[in-house]
């Protein structure tokens, strides 16, 4: 027990210190509060809330998922201090009531050894972090790029300042208590159950043992008393923050963005301008300022993030950091003992915008959202969030952007696609295959959203053309939208740009909402997550899942018969499936039934490496940095594939993965290596199996009319919790489908134009060749080479520059407005108000037997003699030919045609394949309603058949739409003043 003196000396000094420690609490929690609120419920279901934090807290899980041999010493350090809180109190209570603890009882025993060896263990601890951060070779780990914007406090030392205080106090607070404590045990003649104090105690001599014992109480309890009115403005108040962070943290998946309103009448009649988007501190939600006190410093983000790691500007880390920084800065007072709140915990604005202080312009946009640093993060931070605030704020209000990205909000905005591509030639990708849309099936089991990648791009087509005729071969009754189908605004959204990303996705929703599916299963892992978790923030709710969970389903219930395939395969986890969403397994379990071995790269799962695509990577040029992202990952990939004889496979489960992993750098000097997705593998292993490019002496494919007689009967109608139909026979992909087009795979694709014959034709193919039809062309990517290297991005060439000149200056976005200088991508209102007479000369298209309206299997089947007899348009200058056979196609020659408001565009060249409704009907006539009729419901079967069985008079000018890189619309010139952004609105 302490003398009377240091009784009443010690109790003023801790209620002295105690209150300032408590002022400066309150102090934070006034500069958190000062975030906006958030848009989502973070208190709901506080018991599990509760539950979890502690879980989390006292396990020490998410500090363990890396460096696990430095979170042994940290572990040490923690559970040392929460051990200490009960520690304290008892030290406490011992100098002002006399009683001792002892050992002599099992609970006496326990406590004593705890709280011996932790005070031992805390220090060894402490010395292994000193050691580390400023000794060790793994000192680098806290250093940052070169590029990377630090607040002038981090750039003055604060961090090492602040590291040493805090070492320092853990010291010299333990090291107190160890002596005091030895001090005692010199006193009572030792304690076995505390062998390091009773060491410590033989030094120490009866004449001195009590003023160390009063030394240690003053040292230990003191040192935690004056330090709790600094700790709010250390980086240790992460001891306290990061359990109210568990508390708080959101219940959503990664990859869902917080909702955001966008107002524009409120946006324009604000004195202040918009308020969309971040730019100053308290423009970010509450949590996001909370972030910042619980971030522990470890820089853990930073080693996972790839634009850090290739050397770009972006610094997670440094972000956090920087506001924490800013937050002490702006509510310091010139006295510590001022008790007074600043300005800012008032209410006050902030005089700095977070690009000035907390992030830079470059690295706000070097950001791919892959997630890395929210998934790897201890404290569960979520820097990405306020990156996208930030860009909301650059793009809806600044009009401060890449350049490059005005094309791809361009060809959203116009043509529905941010390739700015003709919204018409959305299903030339199913060209040759027999793929039914809701207004052909309007009952589908299974909606197959194709998404914009593999509608465009020749790379992520085949992915697209793989899945369906699995779908064929096992049966399953599904349905494509078709036209009706739009850019899910993934892009713009992750760009900054809600207001566009609003209105692709209502468009979206109302036509979903009147499919009403039952399942949606999606090839695009970026569609997949629009679709199943932002869509609901707008009122659509549905059930979304991958194409590879999808196919592990069907292969699992045996639907699909695989057969082992000779390729090394490697696996690459795309964030956006795999980090955002949690889909792992499916992918890899899909592989493995091909008899496959997955060499798993270094990098996978949880801690797969980006591929450089998203955030709108892949529309805009990447910031400047030593090494592309993709590079970086192909790299890695190589390595594990070189250890691999032959056959050397990328596997894949998104379009852009593919894409970036085909148009890299490495990927071009690599030998060797395909990219494929998993469902074009899964399709030659399908094949192989049926013997269908492999076995010549398998039987004769059965005739159309045998295979539909043999199949008459209706599909079983599946109940809506299995959301997967019955199986179909094996042979035809499709009961009324007169035949199907060959496969898509290179090897096939070589070998039929090796041997000069029609693939459909070959023995035991699967593929049945239809009598007396001209030759059907076989379906290619358009201006690709065989490795499927898409363009995807616009490339540096690209760009309206020369070399030498400045770079382009961000540009102002703003939507679409009549007369714009340059519409490549025209709507299909526009090319309908282009219609012109026929000019002399032009070759006329013969007409082709009308087009049956698809149904399920067992519906009744119209022979070409039960169809109603057509009549030809008035632009037709050729009659049908008998419904026995099939003309062959021919192109159509058309003149340039000027439309107000537009450039002049050349008409479509000869040898242009045609869209597939010019396929099956002589033209169609370009109608502003035919808008309105998709997206107000299925028409009746009778309707249908009869548009679909009517020639029309044909549009032959039609201005083509260039595709691949071009641009969608220029960029204004470097000179012209910048515009007010006023958004397009919807009528």
């Amino acid at each position: 027990m302490l003398p009377l003196i240091h009784q009443i000396l010690f109790f003023v000094f801790a209620l002295i210190a105690g209150a300032f420690g408590l002022w400066g609490f309150y102090r934070l929690y006034l500069r958190v509060r000062r975030g906006r609120p958030d848009q989502e419920l973070r208190a709901d279901q506080p018991l599990a809330r509760l539950w979890y934090a502690l879980r989390v807290t006292l396990t020490q899980e998410r500090t363990f998922r890396k460096r696990r041999a430095l979170s042994v010493f940290h572990s040490l350090i923690f559970y040392g201090f929460v051990f200490y809180l009960l520690v304290n109190i008892i030290d406490g209570l011992e100098g002002y009531v006399h009683f001792n603890i002892a050992s002599t009882h099992p609970l006496g025993a326990t406590y004593n050894f705890l709280a011996d060896l932790l005070s031992v263990l805390v220090l060894v601890g402490v010395v292994a972090f000193v050691i580390r951060r400023y000794f060790a070779p793994a000192r680098r780990d806290f250093r940052f790029n070169e590029k990377t914007l630090l607040h002038p406090n981090v750039k003055r030392g604060a961090i090492t300042r602040d590291s040493v205080i805090v070492s320092s106090f853990i010291l010299f607070h333990v090291g107190s208590r160890l002596i005091g404590n030895g001090a005692k045990m010199a006193e009572l003649g030792g304690d076995p159950y505390q062998p390091f104090s009773s060491a410590l105690g033989a030094l120490f001599t009866p004449e001195t043992a009590e003023g160390w014992r009063i030394f240690g109480y003053w040292g230990a309890l003191g040192s935690v008393l004056a330090f709790l009115a600094y700790f709010p403005y250390t980086k240790h108040i992460h001891i306290f923050a990061a359990p109210v962070n568990y508390f708080f943290k959101r219940d959503r998946v990664s990859g869902e963005l917080p909702p955001m309103k966008v107002d524009l009448e409120a946006a324009e009649s604000s004195e202040h301008g918009p308020e969309m988007g971040a730019q100053f501190m308290e423009d970010l939600a509450w949590p996001r300022l909370l972030d910042a006190y619980a971030c522990i410093q470890c820089n853990r983000c930073q080693d996972v993030c790839p634009a850090s790691g290739t050397g770009k500007a972006l610094s997670p880390a440094a972000l956090e950091i920087n506001k924490r920084m800013e937050l002490n800065v702006i509510a310091a007072h010139p006295s510590p003992f001022t008790l007074k709140t600043a300005a800012f915990e008032q209410g006050a604005p902030s005089s700095r915008p977070l690009l000035e202080f907390a992030i830079s312009p470059e690295a706000v946009w070097a950001c791919t959202t892959c997630g890395a640093c929210m998934e790897v993060c201890p404290v569960q931070d979520e820097q990405m969030l306020d990156i996208i605030d930030i860009r909301r704020r650059q793009v809806m209000v600044e009009g401060e952007f890449p350049p490059q990205l005005q094309s791809a909000f361009r060809g959203m905005e116009r043509a529905k696609n941010p390739w700015g591509i003709s919204h018409e030639k959305r299903m030339e990708w199913a060209e040759g295959l027999r793929v039914p849309t809701t207004l052909e099936n309007p009952q589908p089991d299974v909606l197959y959203w194709v998404g914009c990648a593999a509608a465009y791009d020749p790379g992520a087509q085949k992915t697209a053309r793989a899945f369906v005729q699995l779908l064929d071969r096992a049966g399953v009754n599904y349905a494509v939208l078709g036209k009706q189908e739009a850019c899910t605004g993934d892009s713009a959204r992750r760009a900054g740009n809600e207001y566009l990303y609003q209105q692709l996705a209502e468009q979206n929703v109302e036509t979903l909402n009147e499919v009403r599916p039952k399942l949606i299963v999606a090839t695009c892992p970026h569609c997949m997550n629009a679709i199943g978790n932002e869509y609901r923030q707008i009122g659509g709710n549905y059930q979304v899942m991958h194409h590879t969970q999808y196919l592990e389903t069907l292969v699992g219930q045996g639907r699909l018969e695989t057969s082992r395939l000779d390729e090394a395969v490697t696996y690459h986890d795309p964030c956006y499936l795999g980090r955002h969403n949690g889909v792992y397994d499916a992918p890899r379990e899909v592989i493995r039934s091909m008899g496959l071995e997955i060499l798993e790269l270094e990098r996978s799962r949880e801690a797969s490496f980006c591929c450089g695509a998203g955030g709108a990577q892949f529309w805009k040029e990447e910031e400047e940095g030593h090494e592309r992202i993709s590079d970086n990952r192909f790299k890695e990939i190589q390595r594990r594939l070189d250890q691999a004889k032959a056959g050397k496979t990328l596997a894949v489960g998104c379009p852009f993965c593919k894409s970036m992993m085909n148009s890299t750098p490495s990927k071009a000097q690599a030998e060797g290596i395909v990219v494929k997705d998993v469902a074009e593998l899964l399709l030659e292993s399908v094949q192989r199996a049926r013997g269908e490019a492999l076995s010549p002496e398998a039987a004769e494919p059965e005739a159309p009319a045998e295979i539909e007689a043999q199949f008459a009967p209706l599909i079983s109608e599946t109940p809506a919790s299995n959301f997967i139909p019955e199986p179909r026979h094996d042979d035809p992909p499709f009961a009324n489908a007169a035949y199907e087009e060959p496969g898509t795979t290179t090897a096939e694709v070589e070998a039929a134009q090796a041997a000069g014959e029609h693939l459909g034709d070959r023995p035991g193919s699967g593929e049945v060749t239809p009598p007396t039809t001209g030759e059907r062309k076989k379906w290619s990517p358009k201006g690709k080479s065989a490795d499927d290297v898409s363009s995807g991005a616009p490339t540096a060439q690209d760009l309206p520059e020369t070399p030498g000149e400045a770079p382009v200056p961000r540009q102002k976005w703003a939507p679409a407005r009549s007369g714009s200088a340059a519409t490549p991508s025209p709507s299909p209102e526009a090319s309908g108000s282009t219609a012109a007479p026929e000019p002399s000369g032009t070759l006329a298209i013969p007409a082709e037997a009308p087009r049956k309206k698809w149904s399920p299997k067992g519906a009744p089947i119209l022979t070409s003699q039960e169809a109603p007899e057509s009549t030809p348009g008035p632009s037709a200058t050729t009659a049908a030919p008998g419904a026995g056979e099939r003309p062959k196609w021919k192109p159509r020659q058309a003149t340039a045609v000027s439309v107000p408001g537009q450039v002049e565009v050349a008409a479509d060249a000869p040898g242009t394949p045609l869209t597939p409704e010019e396929r099956h009907a002589v033209a169609l006539t370009p109608d502003p309603t035919v808008d309105d009729a998709m997206t107000s419901g299925a028409p009746s079967a009778a309707e249908t058949f009869s548009s679909e069985s009517s020639p029309a008079s044909q549009n032959e000018t039609s201005p083509s739409v260039p595709t691949g890189n071009a641009s969608v619309s220029g960029g204004p010139a470097q000179d012209a003043p910048r515009k007010k952004w006023t958004p397009k609105r919807k009528d």
